[in-house]
């Protein structure tokens, strides 16, 4: 077996793990997600699933990769089968594989577009737009743009039409994001977390004092933003939606669910803390979504839009107010060319860290199970990313479907998997031992109770919910291009599990010669 690297330093891991949680979501979900559930009383809820589903759940999976540590190995399956003594138990962990496999390949194509936007307007090729007539009149231009960058220009066709230019950053992106992954993680992974990271929070105070500068002719300013974000809009909290949204933000922004962080956790030593470690990074991951994320996006578009237009954008999702609002705002005040390559540069850099994260546990896996070498692991990782990406790039409605299957449903599904296996199917008492052991700081004893009962039925309520909402719309869509990204995600899954049985097998083989 190949000696399993380690993180560097205790700052490094911090950061790395920040990163991997501080991405697209932080600067373009949050704030949607807050103004569109009641605002300030969105908060509520907000921080009651924080402390009694995203908490608990990091900690598991902190959990469950030191302990992979101490048996050589860095991802779900093999954690899973150690663990749980189930025949079953490595095919489930294969989703910690599968899961952020697929949310990269799809994941750096957006993350590409954020460079290409951030290179564009440096040198003053997005639109520029006389800020005048309506939301809706004013925002086609950047719309336009938008489309013509992804290439649905023609809506006929069943593929997207993608311009050089797009392909070409994109190939950039991946090609940076691999170059990373090959340094490995002390010299890739944590040194351009210590880099990035400073970086994106310098950024985003830059963005936020601007935007906090700002005023519009009708007399707006930031007070009607902040005010429009945060006031508490208290009967918000009697509607079940408003519970599930804000569950459902913590879940994705802390970034559990998608055996990353078990991953990364995996390269600690075997009596490094991980309570004080997991809680450091979470830290770090809200003070850049709740302050800064809030304060940007949505307080700029109601100060140039007014709330009535801002809440139309809102509804229309996240990208409208990343890729159309924020280019319209910028392109309408003093330097906005260079203001607009800092707000797309920070979307870069969160993007990236976040890929390199979802990217490793691929790499763990062919270097634990395989024997492969980094450099080996990467090329591999990097042929493959390089040729399933064409399904997004190229395939309408592909994206959306896989982000369904894998990212929404998916996450979930293995989030639960990971509490039931660890908590149930280990031993809870074994379990608690396991996650409170060698820590600098003490888990309070209700987190025993939390993590065995609540969270796993908090898991449940939000996959059952989800399903009754989503799933029939998603089950009735029945055209080519759906069943290529499902018939892709279907096959993907045989392989892998066929993958994971070749390598028990082989396991066992070299068990019994080292026994004779």
């Amino acid at each position: 077996m190949i000696k399993r690297e380690h993180w560097g330093t205790r700052l490094g891991l911090i950061l790395a793990v920040a990163g991997n949680a501080i991405g697209l979501g932080n600067f373009l979900r949050f704030p949607v997600q807050a103004a569109d559930n009641g605002g300030g009383a969105f908060m509520i809820p907000y921080m009651i699933s924080l402390l009694i589903l995203g908490i608990p759940l990091l900690w598991i999976e902190w959990a469950l990769g030191r302990y992979g540590s101490k048996i050589g190995h860095g991802t779900a399956p093999a954690v899973f089968d150690s663990l749980w003594k189930s025949k079953v138990a490595k095919y489930i962990g294969i989703l910690g594989v599968i899961i952020p496999l697929v949310v990269v390949i799809y994941y750096t194509y957006i993350e590409s577009w954020t460079l290409l936007y951030s290179f564009f307007s440096l040198i003053g090729k997005l639109p520029h737009t006389p800020l005048d007539g309506n939301v809706q009149d004013y925002l086609k231009p950047f719309e336009n743009f938008l489309v013509s960058v992804i290439g649905a220009n023609n809506n006929s066709s069943l593929f997207y039409s993608v311009p050089w230019y797009t392909y070409l950053f994109f190939v950039i992106t991946l090609l940076l994001n691999l170059y990373i992954l090959f340094r490995g993680i002390s010299a890739g992974i944590e040194k351009v977390a210590r880099i990035a990271m400073p970086l994106i929070f310098i950024m985003a105070i830059i963005l936020m004092i601007r935007v906090f500068t700002l005023s519009s002719p009708d007399g707006r300013n930031v007070l009607d933003g902040l005010g429009f974000l945060w006031n508490p809009d208290f009967s918000a909290l009697t509607n079940p939606n408003v519970w599930l949204a804000a569950a459902g933000q913590v879940f994705f922004t802390l970034s559990v669910g998608f055996g990353a962080i078990l991953t990364y956790a995996s390269y600690l030593k075997p009596k490094d803390d991980i309570a004080l470690n997991g809680v450091a990074g979470a830290s770090v991951n809200e003070f850049a979504e709740v302050i800064l994320g809030a304060s940007i996006g949505i307080v700029a578009s109601v100060i140039f839009f007014g709330v009535a237009g801002t809440q139309h954008i809102a509804e229309n999702g996240a990208f409208n107010l990343g890729f159309m609002a924020l280019p319209a705002i910028f392109a309408n005040i003093p330097y906005g060319e260079f203001f607009g390559f800092l707000w797309f540069l920070l979307l870069f850099f969160a993007g990236i860290t976040s890929s390199i994260a979802l990217a490793q546990p691929t790499i763990a896996f062919l270097e634990d199970e395989f024997n492969f070498s980094r450099k080996k692991a990467v090329l591999t990782l990097g042929t493959f990313l390089f040729i399933t990406a064409h399904i997004p790039i190229f395939v309408k409605k592909a994206l959306d479907e896989m982000d369904f299957w894998i990212g929404t449903l998916g996450l979930v599904i293995f989030a639960l998997f990971e509490a039931l296996v660890f908590f149930w199917f280990f031993n809870s008492k074994k379990a608690w031992e396991e996650l409170t052991r060698d820590n600098d700081i003490k888990i309070p004893f209700v987190f025993y109770y939390i993590m065995k009962y609540i969270a796993p039925a908090l898991l449940l309520i939000i996959l059952v919910s989800w399903s009754i909402q989503q799933l029939p719309a998603k089950l009735a869509e029945n055209n080519i291009n759906v069943w290529i990204a499902r018939g892709f995600i279907i096959g993907l899954i045989i392989v892998s599990i066929i993958f994971v049985k070749y390598a028990w097998s082989k396991r066992g083989k070299e068990n019994v010669s080292a026994s004779t």
